[in-house]
């Protein structure tokens, strides 16, 4: 996928992560085309270019993977703060957490979420809903090109 933007992966369990960036590659988005973030504050600094990523250097951001059960900035602020930017709010934000309550699906799709992806509990299921994510997100869906 190289040159056709970066990837935000926001997901503090590291396992999870781990397993969606496999599962990424599957279907021909390498780790270099994904940047991982551990907590809600990290990914508004990365998305803001605040803090640590103040000097980061521009590119473009495709697609943000976003957990909303989060430490430090829960991921449903974080949605909030990227759909409420006149520009960042075209970035598609795709919701991959654990939970299935019907508050935070309301809650996200009021927000603007562009999916939402609840974890399936076995790694093969779970890898097969990140590579049809990573499919249609990074393959198949064009974008407005938005560089950070």
């Amino acid at each position: 996928m190289t040159n056709l933007g970066k990837i935000l992966l926001a997901e503090d369990n590291v396992n999870d992560a781990e397993l969606t960036l496999s599962a990424l590659n599957e279907v021909n988005v390498s780790e270099e085309d994904v940047d991982i973030v551990y907590d809600g504050k990290e990914a508004l600094d990365y998305i803001f270019r605040e803090g640590k990523f103040k000097t980061k250097r521009k590119e473009y951001l495709k697609l943000i993977i976003l957990d909303i059960k989060m430490p430090k900035v829960d991921g449903l602020e974080v949605l909030k703060r990227v759909k409420s930017h006149p520009v960042l709010k075209f970035i598609p934000v795709v919701i991959l957490t654990s939970s299935s309550i019907e508050e935070d699906i309301k809650t996200s799709y009021e927000h603007h979420a562009n999916a939402y992806i609840v974890k399936p509990v076995s790694y093969n299921e779970f890898r097969e809903a990140v590579k049809l994510l990573g499919k249609f997100w990074v393959t198949v869906n064009k974008t407005q090109q938005i560089t950070l």
